[in-house]
């Protein structure tokens, strides 16, 4: 599972099995956990974050999206 991106406590990754999924990126902090789909970039799923602290990490997501779709991209290339 690539690390694609340590932000604070943050930890922005995806799996190497979500080839057949649309991209996206996972974040998790100790037991915390969230997936953003890239394109756009909204929130999938989520499990022991806070609204506001979701709020920031989308904002993270956005900033970083074009590394984080590049890194996708460059991945599950065939």
């Amino acid at each position: 599972m690539p690390t694609v991106l340590r932000s604070g406590p943050y930890r922005f990754f995806f799996y190497s099995s979500d080839r057949e999924e649309p991209p996206h990126i996972h974040v998790e902090r100790e037991r915390a956990q969230a997936k953003f789909w890239l394109d756009p970039v909204r929130l999938h799923a989520s499990v022991g974050f806070g609204r506001v602290e979701l709020g920031r990490i989308e904002a993270t997501v956005a900033e970083h999206h074009d590394r984080f779709l590049g890194a996708w991209r460059d991945y599950f290339s065939d």
